[in-house]
């Protein structure tokens, strides 16, 4: 059996990018952790504009975003009628205001899916290490959030555990913190310690050369399951140093080259990229991030608003499905050879062309397949090799030095069933 993504595992995967949003009291105390004694007073972002964050994000690309609506110090940035430790004691609004929903308003209107980052490790919080009240009480603030600011696209756990003040262990409850999240958002993903998306396993940002969508099923978060599942990578990583905003760091934004590198070793590796952007303590997105993102979504659109290969003669040595359609650049099109599991796809570009960068893709709907695929090029007199690899899944980018060529041919040489190749592409970066 196939596995194959669910309709929301799709539309996460196609948007290739999504924001993060550490803010909190560590905003202000120029800490990456707190301790949960923090007073809720230090909290207060007086020109908090979340229309900024979301236009910033959905200005570079970004489709999701993701909020630390409660970190490991236990201060929520919404309404919790479980704890005091929230914004309802801050000055800001004066105890009225709710960073949730300014940003749920704002993503609503601009058209951007928002998700949730709610932690599991409380360090405020009394019952915590008391496993099952602190896990009512975790599942209380997760309906709350799953309830009152409307859809939710993304829930994000990490497995950040400690003792609580009884000297106890916290045993999470799991399971049960999926079924309030299916019963009040069943289109909601649960990623990385959840059934839906998983870590990629670094904070750098970088997904393997080999990247397979589908796994072995992991028992804590599939029980039961013995087949192996979709459960596609995501990579996390900050703009920045640290993952909440320090006026120290505004001269440490992440370079543009460096970015884009990661763009293509998670995007470009068949993984989504989950970008930190963290509001600093007015509560925006600060002016060196802004600028950083604005040149990143420069450089992206330089590189890839030109498909070299786009609607060009292209001929295969096997076509159950048109060999056209690898290169119409619709969504719901694919070349797919007549019973077999390797096939040859070429594409005569008329002219000699120069370009440096390899685009490739699956139709994932369908599951991912291919184990091993090569470019070559034609130099005039013979074909030559310039480029292999792996796995394609939703995308796979490849770059090499400056060639220039007349006639490409992409090379399926291994896949698992009979590969559906959804694009072959080319493009010229101007920088790396």
């Amino acid at each position: 059996m196939i596995a194959k993504p669910t309709t929301q595992q799709l539309a996460w995967q196609e948007a290739e990018l999504t924001m993060f949003l550490h803010f909190g009291v560590n905003t202000f105390t120029d800490r990456e952790w707190g301790e949960g004694t923090e007073d809720p007073k230090i909290f207060n972002p007086i020109d908090l504009d979340a229309r900024q964050w979301v236009q910033s994000a959905k200005d570079a690309g970004f489709k999701y975003m993701i909020l630390t609506a409660k970190h490991h110090d236990g201060f929520c940035l919404f309404q919790s009628k479980y704890t005091e430790h929230s914004v309802k004691n801050s000055p800001w609004k004066n105890g009225k205001g709710d960073v949730v929903k300014e940003l749920s308003d704002a993503c609503r209107e601009f058209g951007v899916k928002m998700g949730f980052y709610l932690s599991p490790w409380d360090r405020h919080e009394q019952s915590y290490g008391d496993s099952p009240v602190y896990n009512q009480y975790f599942k209380n603030q997760l309906a709350e959030l799953l309830t009152n600011y409307g859809e939710m696209a993304e829930v994000w756990f990490d497995g950040a555990c400690g003792e609580g003040p009884n000297g106890k262990r916290q045993e999470y409850d799991w399971a049960g913190f999926y079924d309030v999240v299916r019963k009040h958002q069943p289109n909601a993903l649960i990623a990385i310690c959840g059934p839906d998306v998983r870590w990629v396993g670094n904070e750098d940002g970088y997904a393997r050369e080999t990247e397979w969508s589908v796994q072995e099923p992991n028992p804590t978060f599939h029980p039961g399951a013995t087949d192996k599942i979709w459960y596609p990578a995501e990579c996390d990583v900050s703009i920045r140093p640290g993952w909440f905003w320090h006026a120290s760091e505004d001269e440490r934004v992440k370079s543009l080259e460096h970015l884009i590198d990661i763009y293509y070793k998670s995007v470009g590796r068949n993984s989504v990229l989950l970008l930190n952007v963290p509001p600093n303590n007015r509560g925006l997105i600060a002016d060196p991030d802004v600028q950083r993102l604005k040149e990143f979504r420069k450089s992206l659109d330089e590189t890839f608003t030109v498909d070299f290969a786009m609607g060009k003669p292209v001929s295969a040595d096997s076509v159950e499905l048109p060999a056209s359609s690898a290169v119409d650049g619709r969504g719901d099109t694919y070349w797919m050879p007549k019973e077999k599991t390797t096939g040859t796809l070429e594409v005569d570009l008329g002219k000699p062309v120069t370009f440096n960068v390899s685009m490739v893709k699956e139709y994932i709907p369908m599951g991912q397949g291919v184990e091993a695929y090569s470019i070559e090029a034609w130099d005039g007199t013979e074909w030559k090799v310039i480029s292999t690899g792996t796995t394609i899944g939703h995308k796979k980018l490849d770059r090499f030095s400056d060639v220039t060529a007349s006639k490409v041919r992409l090379n399926i040489q291994k896949s698992q069933f009979t590969p559906q190749i959804r694009a072959f592409g080319l493009f010229k970066a101007s920088r790396f």
